[in-house]
């Protein structure tokens, strides 16, 4: 079976980078097919990888200012060949699925989400330059009377999806009328460890929230709750909400900054609790910190409703607002949770477990394609 792998674009390290490392591992000599790779934003595992890039690589501006050539993506993606394969699988959050196979080719899609921008948050604005006049009314336009009807037709061109989650499972069917089968990411539950000493509920330790930051993770909830508490509150992650939300906060609320997997690691384990006000199709940052051991205090909708168990691995809160968050800590202070148990639940969605389903799911789908 000859596999080539395709990714949206890397140029960042996220769950999609990881996901695709995992692949490669599992499929070492396959390919990469990707829209634009920037070696300096991304892991070095992929520096030794035999990366084939669209057009837009080569553009002026193309990496640096990825986002301005939204509306090549359609094409550079369907030049793609991939002639030569038995199976692609491709893994995406945005349009790379609209890539184009024979009909001797399979095409599996690991889909992390229905393209965002268009179908979850089509007003949200990734670039400074989509807030300028008139181009915020074109890219307006072209997403809503363009580039949604191509993304569902693209969408059609995918013989078997794969869901990482049930709330994405139910985007696919409602956006693309396609069924799916559900495969929960891969977190890597062995390299986070409970502490020695399990942090006492107390008014002095502190809680936790962290990742890009950027609108739709909601940070602004976490800070206006933690101003009104009073308590600690330590923020990690760098992105275009820093300068914003560091002007709203208080002086119980710690920026950290970017940091390392080691002190990720370090801080979920003697926080309180893990925060996590966004909605997100799965969100592994949350399944990180209950294989520390540490409670997750979420808002309930997404992926937090098949991660987070309500009263023995975290709470889970109704109204996505600064006072729903707020009550579910005070609320916090006054239970107990059992650190073994609250990780013993996260060990469901490791790693290994992964490897064994999507290596599984590929074989079955390769065979059945073939009688």
């Amino acid at each position: 079976m000859k596999i080539a792998l395709v990714h949206d674009h890397l140029i960042s390290q996220g769950g999609g980078e990881q996901l695709l490392k995992i692949f490669c591992e599992l499929w070492p000599e396959a390919p990469i097919y990707t829209l634009i790779y920037d070696k300096e934003s991304t892991s070095p595992v992929f520096e030794k990888k035999d990366i084939r890039t669209s057009y837009l690589q080569h553009l002026p501006l193309g990496i640096k200012r990825f986002r301005w050539f939204l509306p090549l993506r359609p094409r550079a993606i369907e030049q793609f060949v991939f002639d030569d394969y038995d199976v692609v699988l491709s893994n995406t959050s945005a349009l790379i699925k609209g890539i184009i196979t024979g009909p001797s080719t399979l095409h599996i899609n690991y889909c992390n989400t229905p393209t965002r921008f268009l179908w979850i948050n089509p007003s949200q604005r990734y670039d400074s330059l989509e807030n300028i006049w008139p181009i915020s009314v074109f890219s307006d336009w072209y997403k809503e009377h363009r580039l949604k009807d191509w993304d569902k037709r693209a969408a059609q061109r995918v013989d078997l999806f794969i869901a990482n989650s049930k709330f994405s499972q139910d985007g696919i069917k409602r956006f693309y009328g396609a069924d799916s089968t559900v495969i929960y990411p891969p977190v890597d539950t062995d390299k986070f460890f409970v502490a020695n000493s399990i942090p006492k509920i107390s008014e002095k330790g502190y809680f936790l929230v962290g990742g890009r930051l950027v609108p739709q993770k909601r940070y602004d909830i976490a800070i206006k709750a933690f101003n009104k508490l009073a308590m600690p509150l330590k923020i990690f992650g760098i992105g275009p909400e820093l300068c914003r939300l560091k002007k709203m906060a208080g002086p119980t609320i710690e920026f950290l900054g970017r940091v390392s997997e080691d002190e990720k690691r370090k801080l979920l384990s003697n926080a309180q609790a893990f925060l996590y006000p966004q909605v997100e199709d799965f969100g592994i940052t949350a399944v990180e910190s209950m294989a520390s051991g540490r409670p997750v205090i979420a808002y309930g909708a997404g992926g937090s409703l098949e991660t987070v168990v309500n009263g023995k691995t975290g709470i889970l809160y109704d109204h996505q607002d600064w006072e729903s968050l707020a009550c579910s800590v005070i609320r916090f202070m006054r239970a107990s949770f059992d650190s073994i148990s609250v990780r013993e639940h996260a060990v469901r969605f490791s790693a290994d477990r992964f490897r064994n389903e999507i290596k599984e799911f590929v074989k079955n789908a390769w065979e059945d394609f073939n009688h």
